[in-house]
């Protein structure tokens, strides 16, 4: 059975509602020679982009940040009947329009295509790299040219980012679609990003949603539980969906078979998504109210600064998301990892951990309820977090 589809917004493409992500089955995150591809992995990609096929998930999203992902699609792609295929690539914010086409040239030496489906301007991660963007003579004039050549048919952006960045772009008009970040885990933070964006009849494409949305390949047992009859990845595909705001849900497969959870989910629960979703949803949230309290729940993301108003720059509003979700779901692994990508990261994910909390002047927490709380809170999650600083695995 192949999976449902949705209108991407104004792009009138009926999108399938699960995309094959491209940064899990390439040989390396660095460029490589093609002679140092091997041959089992090169299979692995191919069957991974065939499989995928035959479940109906023919979009194909890529990046020139993702190592050899673009150079070894270029070897199976070209194969396949071009209107079977919704392809799309990313490339980073560049100063000028010069620069943005030369990195698309190499992009499309690489996939050895005419054209594609979908170029993103990859990483508009604040509001200063979407000025950059929107400038006279930057990057969105070389898609504007690429798509009167035909070679870019609709033009997006991906953020990892939140509201302050979303919600301008949006509004500009500018952008087709957005790849961002939304799932359970992200619901009251990034909620309005995914609102403009459908307000602007935008497409909404979820990035990451089983691996940043709290590991859920290998979930807790608190969370496994509380998602039954579902996985919790099916709960999280459900969940997603069923906001007719969400179009589609990036799988990020390194083989054939990571599909099938998923598909299963997608295929046998879709009439019931709504329902179903929501009745885990509401079980999960009386769970973490007994856990955390339901003041803390329905108001801890109210009124907190952002990190470039607080004190050494730290982040609070990810370290009290990352440690709500630490206390009521057991999401330790996400939690670490997430923290200790702050002041490692760069724009990618900004600002930096709570270190020395005790000794900073927190009045800028003045508009949150939890004010006299988030300190402690703050010092609680750097001891229960911090380790070796992290790196992340894709640097564009």
């Amino acid at each position: 059975m192949k999976v449902p589809t949705k209108r991407f917004g104004r792009t009138e493409v009926q999108i399938p509602v699960l995309s094959c992500g491209g940064m899990r089955y390439q040989q390396d995150w660095e460029e490589i020679d093609p002679d140092k591809i091997e041959k089992a992995g090169q299979e692995n990609l191919e069957a991974t982009i065939h499989y995928a096929l035959e479940c109906g998930i023919n979009h194909i999203e890529t990046a020139r940040g993702y190592g050899s992902s673009e150079m070894q699609l270029g070897w199976v792609l070209p194969k396949i009947e071009r209107d079977r295929l919704l392809v799309q690539t990313k490339i980073g914010v560049k100063e000028s329009a010069a620069e943005f086409l030369a990195d698309f040239e190499i992009s499309m030496n690489y996939l050895k295509l005419d054209h594609v489906d979908f170029l993103s301007i990859h990483g508009i991660n604040n509001p200063e790299l979407l000025e950059t963007t929107l400038k006279k003579g930057g990057c969105m004039e070389a898609v504007r040219q690429l798509q009167q050549e035909g070679r870019v048919r609709f033009a997006g952006y991906s953020t990892h980012g939140g509201p302050e960045t979303a919600i301008p772009a949006a509004k500009s008009g500018e952008f087709d679609y957005v790849n961002l970040h939304w799932y359970y885990i992200y619901n009251q933070l990034h909620w309005p990003m995914v609102e403009a964006s459908a307000k602007a009849d935008m497409g909404v494409f979820i990035i990451s949603p089983n691996d940043k949305g709290g590991m859920l390949y290998h979930p807790t047992p608190k969370m496994a539980g509380l998602c039954d009859p579902l996985t919790p990845m099916q709960w999280n595909d459900l969940y997603c969906l069923a906001r007719p705001e969400v179009h589609t849900l990036s799988i990020g497969a390194s083989k054939p078979s990571d599909f099938d959870e998923h598909v299963a989910a997608v295929t046998q629960h879709w009439a019931e998504r709504e329902t179903l979703a929501g009745t885990i949803e509401e079980r999960m949230g009386q769970s973490m109210e007994a856990d955390l309290g339901a003041d803390w729940m329905n108001h801890w993301h109210e009124g907190l600064p952002h990190h470039t108003e607080t004190p050494g720059n730290i982040n609070v509003r990810e370290i009290l998301r990352l440690w709500t979700f630490h206390k009521g779901l057991g999401l330790t692994e996400v939690a670490t990892l997430r923290y200790n990508l702050l002041g490692n990261a760069e724009h990618w994910f900004p600002g930096q951990p709570a270190v020395d909390v005790e000794k900073q002047d927190w009045t800028c927490l003045a508009a949150s309820p939890f004010a006299d709380r988030i300190p402690r809170i703050l010092a609680e999650a750097h001891t229960l977090f911090v380790e070796a600083p992290a790196e992340r695995l894709s640097k564009s």
